[in-house]
């Protein structure tokens, strides 16, 4: 079929999803190079799936240098790269050595077993690689920066003490709903563990669930913050987890990182305002910060015992939040996302309109008054290619027309598939029909790879366009479905003075 190629010029080859996800019983080689899922997507969140390489090199730029945004120093066993899939989601791949993992089953394990969480606290793992020496974890993209970054490296302006209340809190339920799902341990939870989504809301990021080796032993900061019993036996227990959250406590108290047994001098000594961060400038509650300072001594208490549990955190820091209604992107000072522009900025036909209105039952009738005249010229035919098997894949393709006229969507698709499985005839026009049904049984991921085959059919044809544009928007994926629609309305203007194909 070759490869889909974007008529404004972009040049990036589009993903083509698989329709034939499975459950995973067992860690498995990627299926043709395609994701694997483990379940449906929950909260606009992936399915855990398995990436192959070839898809993971594609949106890293063969993981250049230039995509890299975190490695923990020149011993450090993983590096983390920005990168953005064929269906325009941005993501974080983690990079490990073979090394650090060398057995592939193991790490598979608990990746999987990772990546079975979701939670609107966390920064999700949507899937892994496991292709040869290579061992990767897939994430969703914070574009925000880290909890250091806008504590320690501000630029514009520091976290005010709402937000920090904010940010203490939503750690704490990130931390509480991960013991609740039975994945206690956290390893090197500090502040560059906490990053911001698009909307500046603080989020936990899920590759410290991962150990950074099969061992476990995954500390390496300075001894000066780890926890002692780690000092003592090398294990990370979920204790350890609260006296390192203790850690990040003070992180947002003091604004600079302070050794735990120093800040823990200063708090018994009542020094608390020494403490504060100055550029704070005052502008917090002191009642408030004695109570987070309590919190942070406890958790920092020498005997694991002696600590609180996640929900004690929780419990503690709810009642101290403030400016419930003002978003986080507002207390951070950071832009808005882009949001989706209300009108195109072509003129629509009567196709555009309809999608542009999500309007799918309109968007049937047109297909079905379209026919198939936009498939004139896509297939040239010998005599000796009018076989049965040829007369056969006709006929089911005629028994998915009536289907789709008749609105049996499923039964469409189960027809749709056999004429295309076959492949001696390639119909744009099918592609397009069946995106509708796909639509139509809200799996708009498997709706989006047909348009985009309708398009590698057809590079000009408006109507691929428009079906991927009401994809995209059915994926969340606002403004890149209204770039979609407008680029479809683009075609049909050219279209009409060019005399081509219709849409």
């Amino acid at each position: 079929m070759g490869c889909c190629w974007s008529s404004s010029g972009s040049h990036v080859k589009d993903r083509i999803f698989s329709d034939n996800d499975r459950q995973r019983s067992q860690a498995a080689p990627p299926f043709n190079g395609v994701e694997v899922s483990a379940g449906p997507a929950v909260g606009g969140v992936p399915a855990f799936a398995e990436f192959s390489l070839a898809d993971l090199k594609a949106a890293t730029n063969n993981f250049s240098s230039d995509f890299i945004v975190s490695e923990s120093g020149e011993k450090a066993p993983n590096v983390v790269y920005k990168g953005r899939l064929q269906n325009r989601r941005w993501i974080a791949v983690k990079k490990f050595t073979k090394a650090a993992w060398p057995d592939p089953k193991q790490f598979a394990d608990e990746a999987w077993g990772v990546g079975k969480l979701r939670n609107k606290r966390l920064a999700n793992l949507i899937g892994y690689c496991c292709d040869g020496e290579e061992r990767l974890l897939v994430a969703e993209y914070m574009p925000n920066d880290t909890l250091a970054k806008h504590l320690f490296h501000w630029e514009n302006q520091t976290i005010e003490w709402a937000m920090r209340l904010r940010v203490a809190l939503y750690l704490a339920e990130a931390l509480d709903y991960c013991n609740t799902e039975g994945r206690p341990l956290y390893h090197d939870l500090n502040a560059y563990r906490v990053l911001f989504d698009e909307v500046g809301d603080p989020r936990l990021s899920c590759f410290g669930l991962m150990k950074n080796s099969k061992d476990g032993k995954s500390f390496s900061v300075n001894l000066a913050y780890t926890p002692p019993e780690y000092l003592r036996n090398g294990r990370v227990t979920p204790e350890s987890v609260i006296f390192s959250c203790g850690t990040v406590l003070l992180d947002l108290l003091s604004g600079k990182h302070i050794p735990p047994s120093h800040a823990l001098d200063m708090i018994r000594g009542r020094n608390i305002l020494l403490l504060m961060d100055s550029h704070l400038e005052g502008n917090f509650s002191t009642e408030e910060a004695t109570v987070v300072f309590d919190l942070a001594s406890k958790c920092l208490q020498y005997e694991p015992r002696d600590r609180p549990n996640p929900k004690d955190l929780v419990a503690t820091l709810a009642p101290l939040q403030s400016k419930p209604d003002v978003p986080s992107q507002v207390m951070l000072g950071i832009a808005k996302p882009e949001e989706a522009p209300p009108t195109p900025q072509h003129p629509l036909s009567p196709m555009g309109d309809a999608c542009s209105r999500m309007d799918l039952t309109a968007i049937h009738q047109i297909l079905v008054m379209t026919h198939y005249k936009d498939d004139e010229g896509t297939n040239e035919l010998s005599f000796q290619e009018w076989t049965q098997q040829m007369r056969d894949m006709l006929e089911a393709r005629k028994r998915g027309d009536l289907a789709f006229r008749d609105k049996d969507f499923k039964t469409a698709i189960d027809c749709y598939t056999q004429f295309i499985d076959v492949g001696t005839m390639v119909s744009p026009t099918v592609y397009a029909r069946r995106s509708l049904c796909y639509l139509m049984c809200d799996q708009p991921d498997a709706a989006l790879r047909d348009a985009m085959q309708a398009q590698c059919v057809y590079p000009d044809w408006s109507t691929a366009f428009y079906m991927q544009a009401v994809a995209l928007n059915k994926l969340d994926m606002q403004q890149d479905a209204a770039d979609m629609l407008n680029e479809a309305a683009t075609l049909e203007e050219k279209r009409q003075r060019g005399g081509g194909r219709g849409s």
